[in-house]
């Protein structure tokens, strides 16, 4: 059913529709996430996670159906079209349950904890998430898509929600004391003392899983499904420029030219497509997210940094492109995805019939694409689902255009010229197409690790432009969704912010602060990093095991979790990590070492279990044990313009401080060894930890110690 404002009713309206909805609008309509109001003319009595929903199960003694899932989610829509959007799936749920939806990507809290709780039942997980509950919220059975009806030994809704139903009228107990053991057998892990210690050589360990499970053919580990994963890249790009270990590169160079030159790149629009469903990278899923772009645009830019290769740099590059031009809100943030699917079908904006193409480019264009982008008349891949060709075409590379160039016998510039012209021409003709949907939120957290992205990225490319959208997303984040009391809301949409932000929220933005503090030496980030880090002490940390919480305290989950694992994006403790080593290397205070190692502590037992799901904390351990130079710049400002000679230079472990004279008082007050440096006239400390050089002052020679020291950077990096 379309959406049509006029017919929205108000609450006193709604509270008069038929209990089964009827055809008209649900609970949902009120709510501001695309994934819920996807979801607001289903014929199921949908509610939104919250007191309602749960005081009507208990009252009338009815278990909970959760359903999972976010906006850009292709089995979601599936799954949305088979049973949600059915008359008979809905008069089951409407009349043996209270149907919650929750969008995993406003409430990371809720989707963690039963996806844990499906991983734990089933041994898998993912989207959309199908539970089960008691009446006060305890999971009883978990599984992940449902079609209406089932096959073989798979149930569908049809089956499903009759069993369920009769099992909780006949043995309601059994269901009870399964989910009170589930709830307490989680909280139990969540409160359990770590061992603290972690195994000598861990981030060798970490480096012999990747090595074993690498694809040589292909790029990526293991089997399809590949994902991006961008932090194991950001890994072993570190442990390549620690150790000297060319496999280490190598594996990040053929990984990201793969991943580059597949159909998980969108050649035409630019930006990374989801993951991909087989080995070669060709075919994805077609939905783009937010947190994807940010991770990858970090690991291209961090690649060319460490290379000088410019096949990195334009890659980073066209990923901002996509960004500014199709992911951007005009205040400056960036919205949260964009989908999958169109008028029902996947990856329908993205292909290309060889017929349109032919209708579209000259013969001798189209016989060149054809020839560089593998493009066929029967189509050039199979559908997942039937394994049978469907006559489209993903445009992807299988060489570099440099490789191809020199094959035709051209140079690079004449390969590059022809293509561009082409794109100009399929992009125009795409955009003829209905487009995907934009899930238009604005999230904290990804906002928040795009920031940082952009900011690194200004620096490694030498791009000004990424620092000025980094900043300008930064102050709409400041503006929209950060109280007077440095409270962090979660999601921003339609002028209205809300939703308490959660540790993943604090973690990202208290590193895009940092990051933004590193770009500029401005102290106004550093402060904002400070004032955002005590209140993420306060609200998440675990003072009696270390690391820190999801939730607040007074969360309405049965258990508050605590992960360091690294997923789809990198988890909150491994971002924490990251910006308490930044601040001990800043400013020197002991208590952001403590921190650290309470921290790594918490989660020692579970990163020596599997290294390689912990990447991204293994990086900040490395930054803490292999520190590289503190640069403080000291004199008036500005002090930005200084930094010139180290940019575009792979220095991982490396931090800036700017001390000026207007904030130094200020400043000593965290890191009290800046509090007697001159700020008269520009000086350059080299320092190791506290301990600091003689300063350098002249701007000529400032730019002589740091090209000295761009040089021994150059010097100590191990031949890609």
């Amino acid at each position: 059913m379309a959406t049509h404002p006029a017919d929205i009713p108000n609450e006193e309206t709604l509270s008069q529709l038929p209990e089964n909805g009827g055809g008209y609008w649900n609970r949902l309509v009120f709510e501001q996430s695309p994934y819920l109001l996807q979801h607001a003319a289903n014929p199921v009595d949908w509610y939104p996670w919250g007191d309602a929903a749960f005081e009507k199960a208990k009252r009338e003694n009815k278990p909970i159906f959760l359903s999972i899932g976010y906006a850009t989610c292709h089995w979601c829509h599936v799954m949305a079209r088979e049973s949600f959007e059915d008359a008979e799936v809905a008069a089951l749920l409407n009349r043996d349950y209270v149907a919650i939806k929750v969008d995993r990507e406003e409430r990371p809290d809720i989707d963690h904890l039963h996806m844990t709780a499906c991983q734990a039942m089933t041994g898998r997980g993912g989207w959309p998430l199908s539970c089960f509950l008691t009446p006060d919220g305890q999971v009883f059975y978990a599984t992940t898509y449902l079609p209406k009806l089932g096959s073989g030994n798979h149930p569908g809704m049809m089956e499903l929600l009759p069993s369920v139903m009769h099992a909780w009228l006949t043995q309601p107990e059994i269901l009870r004391n399964g989910a009170m053991q589930l709830s307490n057998r989680f909280r139990a892990l969540t409160q359990q003392a770590p061992s603290g210690a972690l195994a000598s050589h861990i981030e060798t360990q970490a480096f012999e899983w990747f090595e074993q499970n690498f694809d040589p053919l292909n790029g990526g580990f293991g089997q399809a499904p590949k994902f991006p994963s961008p932090h194991q890249h950001l890994f072993l790009l570190r442990y390549w420029h620690r150790h000297g270990t060319p496999q280490a590169f190598a594996m990040v160079r053929k990984s990201l030219q793969a991943m580059r030159l597949g159909g998980l790149f969108d050649h035409v629009g630019f930006g990374f497509h989801r993951y991909s469903t087989d080995n070669r990278w060709l075919l994805p899923h077609f939905e783009k997210m937010l947190y994807d772009q940010a991770m990858l645009l970090l690991a291209y830019s961090e690649a060319y940094a460490a290379t000088g290769e410019t096949f990195y740099h334009q890659t980073a590059g066209e990923i901002v492109q996509y960004l500014t031009t199709r992911m951007q809100h005009p205040g400056g943030g960036f919205y949260s995805a964009e989908d999958a699917d169109i008028e029902g079908e996947e990856g329908k904006f993205y292909v290309w019939r060889y017929e349109e193409l032919s209708r579209i480019l000259p013969p001798d264009e189209l016989t060149w694409l054809a020839g560089q982008f593998h493009i066929l008349p029967q189509g050039n891949f199979l559908d997942e689902a039937t394994g049978r060709p469907i006559g489209a075409n993903i445009l992807h590379l299988t060489r570099l255009p440099r490789e191809l160039a020199a094959i035709a016998g051209e140079s690079l510039p004449v390969w590059q010229d022809r293509w561009t012209g082409i794109r100009h021409q399929l992009a125009s003709q795409r955009m003829l197409r209905v487009p995907p949907l934009c899930d238009d939120k604005v999230l904290t957290d990804w906002n928040g690790l795009m920031i940082t992205a952009l900011a690194r990225s200004a620096g490694l490319r030498d791009a000004p432009e990424d620092l000025q959208t980094a900043r300008q997303a930064f102050d709409f984040v400041l503006s929209h969704l950060n109280d007077e009391t440095d409270q962090l809301n979660k999601r921003y949409r339609n002028g209205k912010s809300g939703l308490p932000g959660l540790l993943d929220d604090y973690a990202a933005m208290i590193g895009a602060a940092l990051a933004l503090h590193q770009a500029t030496l401005a102290f106004s980030y550093l402060r904002q990093a400070l004032r955002w880090m005590a209140v993420a002490i306060n609200k998440f940390w675990d003072p009696s095991h270390g690391g820190f919480f999801l939730t607040e305290s007074d969360t309405e989950l049965a258990v508050r979790a605590k992960d360091g694992y690294d997923g789809a994006s990198p988890s909150g403790n491994a971002l924490m990590a990251r910006n308490l080593v930044m601040l001990y290397q800043l400013t020197g205070q002991r208590r952001w070492r403590n921190y650290f190692d309470s921290l790594v502590g918490a989660f020692a037992d579970q990163v020596n279990a599997y290294p390689a799901g912990f990447t991204l904390l293994l990086s900040a351990l490395d930054w803490m044990n292999h520190p590289g130079p503190n640069l403080v710049l000291a004199g008036p400002e500005p002090l930005e313009a200084l930094m010139a000679p180290l940019r575009g230079r792979y220095m991982p472990n490396a931090v800036w401080l700017g001390v000026d004279a207007a904030h130094q008082a200020e400043l000593s007050q965290f890191a009290p060894f800046t509090g007697q440096m001159e700020t008269r006239e520009p000086a350059l400390y080299v320092c190791r930890g506290t301990a600091c050089e003689l300063p350098v002052t002249g701007l000529e020679q400032i730019a002589a110690r740091l090209q000295a020291l761009a040089a021994e950077c150059r010097q100590a990096a191990p031949s890609a």
